[in-house]
């Protein structure tokens, strides 16, 4: 089958689209024939190996795993004896590590039907953006109806699946972005829209229930000063910097928390099949939709990663494979 495939760190040209065997079929899995990958941001950062400490995973003279791409959507064509959740036919979307390729394997519990509204190319423009919005919103935030919420960066994956889920909690949801809104962010139920280039981070206001930075920026201590006595400020999107910056920040979210009073918390999502059903069930309510800014060929992978890269997208970035 064709995959991308990377031996290398490096800027995009390491990205190579070449023939690897098919995975194989387990007892509990299922082999889906991919139609759709969309790009995140541990992408960029799994081909460069950055942060490099995080190389301490990814591995650190090369990369561990050869395949890049975490979100998919496209057919099953085969299922494992022990499996009766999917038969050949259905469409599903996942979390799916190696998902640059023509075909991924897995258990059966790492996958979910496609929300019945949504195409195969929308729906693999959901998994890691949405998963990671819906834990950091729900779960480790706990934002509850009628609250102040402010999201740092709201164009990208993540930020624009923060805003939706927000407003599906009940929030007064204020966005930060860079540049002025066209109207996506209000379409998305943004009650406030804040152009950084043109504000002071002290006039994006105060008295936020939550905080949610998927940008990495201001610091940590000015996005602080926003929140309430006892608010939470959640660390979802990496600090810029090669070697520490996203574990330093984490470390100083710990100090300033016991200095202000404030919940100042790191955040990493982990992937399960029953917050793919929850995202499922909300695009098919109308509750969530995902941007997708742009849209490649897997043979235009370089392009598609040098995209990314620019940190500009307005929604996801889609590859037909």
């Amino acid at each position: 089958m064709r995959a991308v495939v990377h031996t290398r760190y490096g800027g995009p040209e390491v990205l190579e689209l070449t023939d690897v065997p098919k995975p194989e079929l387990k007892d509990d899995g299922i082999l889906v024939r991919v139609h759709h990958v969309s790009l995140n941001a541990l992408d960029w950062h799994g081909m460069r190996g950055e942060p490099v400490i995080a190389r301490v995973a990814m591995g650190w003279r090369r990369p561990s795993t050869l395949i890049p791409g975490v979100d998919m959507a496209g057919v099953v064509e085969a299922v494992g004896k022990d499996v009766t959740a999917f038969q050949p036919g259905d469409e599903v979307f996942a979390n799916k590590g190696r998902a640059c390729a023509e075909y991924v394997a897995g258990p059966a519990r790492l996958f979910a039907p496609k929300p019945t509204n949504l195409t195969l190319e929308e729906a693999a423009a959901i998994p890691a953006a949405g998963i990671s919005a819906l834990q950091a919103l729900r779960d480790k935030a706990a934002i509850s109806s009628g609250q102040r919420v402010l999201i740092n960066g709201g164009t990208g994956g993540v930020g624009t699946f923060s805003v939706q889920l927000a407003c599906w909690l009940g929030a007064e949801v204020t966005v930060v972005t860079t540049g002025p809104d066209d109207g996506l962010l209000a379409s998305l139920g943004a009650h406030r829209v804040i152009d950084r280039t043109a504000t002071q981070v002290a006039a994006w206001g105060d008295g936020y229930d939550v905080v949610i930075d998927n940008g990495g920026t201001p610091s940590l201590r000015s996005l602080a000063a926003r929140l309430v006595p006892g608010g939470t400020l959640i660390l979802v999107g990496a600090a810029p910097g090669r070697w520490v910056a996203a574990l330093t920040r984490i470390i100083a979210a710990r100090v300033l928390s016991r200095v202000t009073g404030k919940r100042l918390l790191g955040f990493l999502a982990h992937p399960v099949q029953a917050d793919l059903l929850v995202l499922k069930e909300l695009a098919e309510a109308g509750h969530v939709r995902p941007i997708i800014d742009r849209r490649y060929q897997l043979e235009e992978i370089r392009e598609a990663m040098a995209y990314l890269e620019t940190l500009g997208a307005r929604g996801k970035i889609v590859l037909t494979v």
